[in-house]
Order: structure tokens, then sequence, then C-alpha cells
């Protein structure tokens, strides 16, 4: 039997091989089948033919036995069996080139982002909020744009919330009415917000995306393996990441259209999460990224216990899917049963809604994306088997492959730059001592003697106003001046399809509204 080619990774075998073409694989997918059945393998499967393939990966490591990626596994009779059956040749085990992330900061390069980038959108999901709360989110938001005020960390946004309670009166004049209850309640989530992580996420330096799309020496793609063996326990935070993360791929990568292969293959586990609780206008934009970032050039890979568990809009978009076995112990899980058979082309050889309760572990229904886009006919395939370990890494071995990384300690150090935390701090303590200037720099400390100039108080005070104009443009190096904040967010409006609207994001705008 003759090797897939390289531009295609087989996925096992059925009647025929079973492939998946590469051009393909930018129509997302599914993994989705019982605990224990081999979603896990797959996923790993996947991930690494992407890799060596050239193709970067992202994927969320829930149970942390996908952080074996990283290790060449062990040859056995059994798995030596496996790979000669199916027709793959010279079969070895292979490490893969690996970088660990982790919001949390613990157990990989820390991932943030700022308070500002996420938008009051997803952060008022992350909070946990309520439609009263979010739209007094909204205002803050609005608040510190019209006065300039960065919100990078949650301190800032901690700082905003003070100061819109202690002007509510008049903020609910201008923008509408601020409860204090509903303040309250905002507080309240924001506290465990930074109990559960939150405070190491929201900061700076923010993740830069090709630092996640990047190949090594080999032109093997990197894949990224974030730890959310933790984070899973805060479900809001865990599903808030990845929409930000999605939309920030859709926002800035340029449009590729359907190329050979790829950008980035995106591996969603527990994907479930993402849809929990979601209000009804964040599950539209969540299908309207799955629509358009395929012509990004990256792939989205939901992992999943049962397929209904992705709502329909998004499921009907995933072209191709590996369906392990379904136990179906109640009526519920008879039920997934079904609509599971119902989503895959007929095969006349197949009682689908059978096999799929009687599939061996390592075995699953597949169908993938043919010649013009056509899903293929499903099969029962054995499931190429993994080079990696298929086992979690020693403490010892992560630590190993984090100091080897190509990222290097670039996100290691947290910066703490001037933002609105530090601007009202020093307005409230100029309140306080109204008569106090404030301090002026000086370009030397070496006493001198003060030289006679022909300048006039009117030239020093146009001068001050001079460069006072200067800082509010340009910045300073301590604070972002207003040239490099609307240009920056002048970029991520470039190229989009809402026109000329300067937006936060698409998951992330003050309205929660695409533009037209």
């Amino acid at each position: 039997m003759k090797q897939s080619s390289t531009n295609t990774i087989l996925i096992g075998k059925g009647d025929n091989p079973v492939e998946l073409q590469l051009r393909y694989g930018n129509r997302h997918g599914l993994i989705a089948g019982a605990t224990g059945t081999g979603k896990t393998v797959s996923l790993m499967m996947l991930a690494e033919n992407f890799s060596r393939q050239g193709v970067p990966v992202f994927v969320t490591d829930i149970k942390g036995d996908i952080s074996g990626l990283a290790a060449a596994g062990k040859v056995s009779d059994k798995l030596l069996a496996r790979a000669d059956k199916i027709g793959i040749s010279n079969f070895s085990p292979q490490a893969n080139p690996c970088v660990f992330w982790d919001l949390l900061g613990q157990q990989g390069h820390p991932i943030r982002t700022t308070v500002s980038e996420m938008g009051p959108t997803l952060l008022a999901r992350m909070l946990g909020l309520n439609d009263i709360q979010s739209s007094i989110l909204d205002i803050v938001f609005a608040l510190a744009d019209s006065r300039g005020l960065l919100l990078l960390d949650l301190d800032d946004l901690k700082a905003l919330l003070t100061l819109v309670s202690k002007e509510r009166k008049t903020i609910s004049a201008e923008y509408g009415l601020v409860s204090a209850q509903s303040l309250a309640a905002i507080q309240r989530s924001l506290m465990s917000l930074k109990r559960d992580g939150g405070e190491v996420f929201f900061g700076e330096p923010a993740l830069e995306l090709s630092d996640i799309m990047g190949v090594d020496e080999q032109n093997h793609g990197l894949i990224n393996i974030l730890a959310a063996d933790k984070l899973v326990l805060t479900p809001n935070l865990y599903a808030s990441f990845i929409l930000w993360l999605l939309s920030e791929l859709y926002e800035n990568l340029p449009e590729v259209g359907d190329a050979d292969k790829p950008k980035l293959a995106f591996f969603i586990d527990e994907a479930h999460l993402l849809f929990e609780d979601s209000p009804d206008h964040l599950l539209k934009r969540i299908e309207q990224i799955m629509r358009l970032i395929r012509s990004k050039g990256v792939g989205v890979y939901f992992c999943s216990q049962f397929p209904d568990d992705i709502p329909d809009a998004i499921l009907g978009q995933l072209g191709n899917r590996i369906q392990h076995a379904l136990r179906a112990y109640t009526p519920r899980d008879q039920k997934s049963v079904r609509a599971a058979a119902e989503t895959f082309v007929v095969n006349p050889k197949l009682d689908i809604t059978a096999v799929i309760s009687s599939l061996a572990v390592g075995e699953a229904l597949v169908s993938t994306l043919q010649d013009n886009g056509v899903p293929s006919m499903v099969e029962q395939t054995l499931v190429s088997p993994p080079r990696c370990r298929m086992g979690p890494l020693t403490l010892t071995e992560r630590n190993a492959c984090r100091a080897q990384s190509p990222i290097g300690n670039h996100y290691d150090i947290a910066i703490n730059r001037e933002s609105a935390y530090e601007r009202l701090n020093q307005l409230e303590q100029l309140e306080k001592a109204p008569d106090a200037k404030p301090p002026i720099e000086k370009a030397d400390t070496k006493k001198s003697t003060p030289k006679k100039t022909s300048s006039t108080p009117q030239k020093d005070s146009e001068d001050e106003q001079s460069n006072w104009f200067s800082e509010l443009l340009f910045g300073t190096k301590r604070r972002q001046g207003l040239v490099q904040s609307f240009s920056k967010q002048a970029a991520r409006a470039v190229g989009s399809k809402f026109g000329k609207q300067i937006l936060r994001g698409i998951l992330g705008s003050i309205s929660g509204k695409s533009g037209k």
C-alpha cells in the first residue's frame, strides 16, 4: 500500500486508505466519542501529522496527556502490527517540536492579553454577568475611551469601576442608569476572576500571533500546547480565552482563500464549554467567525463527547469528521447516537447507528472532504497510531522542553506600564493637594550655574504646551500616545468586511453588534 502523499494526511484504513486532504484542512473538523474510545489519540495523530506537513498547531490540553506530543513513543509489537495493517511502512517513534503555554504561567509561558483587547462582550461572559451588568461594563469601556485611559490589567478595570462609583450620578446622566447594586456585582465578579487566575492573564507583554505560527529548522510546524487542566475548572475563563484567540486570528490574519495547506490547525478539547450559557448574540458571532476564519487559513477542530454538543449552525460547517464509539445507555445517549449517524454520508455497507455503538477502541467512523469539497462516504476506519508518546510528560521533561523553547523568556516577565490605574491615582493625589505642582523631570542631576536665556515667560509657556501636546500625541517611554493607540486600533480594521469602523474586535466591540 502506498504511503499518503505530501498533500494528504493518512487517518487510517477502512476498505481503502482514509485520508484528509491538506487543501481542505481549513474546512474545520470534529473528533467525537465517549471517554476511553480514542479521541485523544486521534487528536494527537492529526496534530503531529499537520506539524510534519509544516502546519503550526494550537491545542488545549485538558488532562495533561497531550503533552506527550513532545516526546517520542515506544515501539511495541502491537503498535507495529497496527501500523503494518494500515499500510504504514518504516513506522518509528518521533518527538515533535512543542511550545508549552499556560494562562496561569505555571506549566508554560504565560499567555496575556489586555482588558481593552478582550473587550466588554467577552469580559462580561468571563465574569458571568447578566444583561444589565453587561451593559454597565459597556459604559465603563466607553468612559475609558472618552477619557483616554488605557485598560491593560485588572487593576485598571478596578480603578475605572471605582471612578464610576464615585461619579455615578454624572455618568448615569450621560450614558444611562448605573445602579450601585450592579456595580457591586461586577466588582465581586472581578475579585473572583482575579482569584481564578485572571490577574495573570490580563497584562503585558500581550501574545503576538506570530509566536504560535512558527516552524522549526526542519520546517515542521510548532505544536503549541496550552496547559488547561486547571484552567478548565473555571469554564468561563477557558471558553472566553478560546473565543478571544479565535477572534484575534480572524481579525489579524490576511485572507488566503483555499491554500495548499492551512496556516494553523486549532484543536479545542471539551468544546462544549464554548457554547454552554452563551447568549444568542455571542453564538451568532462564533458562527460568523467559523464561516469566515477558514478563508484566513485556520482550521478549527472541535473535540467533544457528542456531536450535538456543538450548535447545529456550527456543526454543519465541520467538513472533516472522526466519530469514535458512543455508548447508548440512556435516552439522551440514544438520541445522540441517532444524531451522529445522520451527519454522515450514507455507506450502503454499514448500519451507521449500530456501528457507532460497537466500535472498538482505536476505531472510528471517518468522513473527510474530497474533490470539490464534497464529503466522502463514511468508512469504518482503523485509526493510524501517533509516533509520539501516548501519555504525559514528567515535570522534569516539561521543564527541559520549556528551557529550550524558541520563544525564549519574552513572555515570562510581566511589564506594568502606566495606564488607567496609575493615571487615576495621580489625579486623586492632585485632588488631595490642589496646590501641589506635578514633578518636573530633570535631564541632569549635577549642580550647575544657571545660564542666562533670552526666552520669555510666554515663550516658556508655549514650550510647555508644545511638550504636553507632543506627549499626548506620541506618548513617552512609559505611556502610549494617541497616535500609537489609534493606529493600533485602525490596523485591526484593515481588510475587515466591516468597512472603516474601528472596532475592539469581532467579539469585543462596545455595542456587541457587527458593523455594516
